[in-house]
């Protein structure tokens, strides 16, 4: 199901995330986009993009997200939302990760918004 709004996109990932759907949210994002999956590290591409979730869906998470801004002009939509992860890791310990993040949404050719540019840890990605 593709995003129709900007606010939607978060919200189609989350589902997706939580039902381990890989091909989900890979389609959420622009053939040549960027995702920053940890701090100071950046893949682009939908394949390096796919290879980075599946490696992260792996370990089972279960993911809240609370948007916090959607601020839009024309064709392009500045997101942020603050979002935690429970997960077990390999010891079987359960562990939790939270950010806040910044993303760039552009609208496509048919109306549906993908992601251009994913920093899940915000201002930290750079870090």
């Amino acid at each position: 199901m593709p995003a129709r709004t900007p606010e939607e996109i978060d919200t189609l990932f989350l589902a997706a995330m939580n039902a381990g759907d890989l091909d989900a949210l890979v389609a959420l994002y622009e053939p040549q986009a960027t995702l920053t999956p940890s701090p100071g590290r950046t893949v682009t591409g939908r394949d390096a993009i796919r290879d980075s979730l599946a490696a992260f869906l792996a370990v089972r998470p279960n993911m809240t997200l609370s948007q916090r801004l959607v601020s839009q002009t024309g064709d392009l939509a500045l997101l942020t939302s603050k979002w935690e992860i429970t997960m077990t890791g390999a010891d079987g310990k359960r562990a939790v990760q939270g950010g806040q993040s910044v993303e760039v949404a552009r609208r496509q050719a048919d109306g549906t918004w993908l992601f251009v540019i994913d920093l899940p840890f915000g201002m930290e990605a750079s870090a």
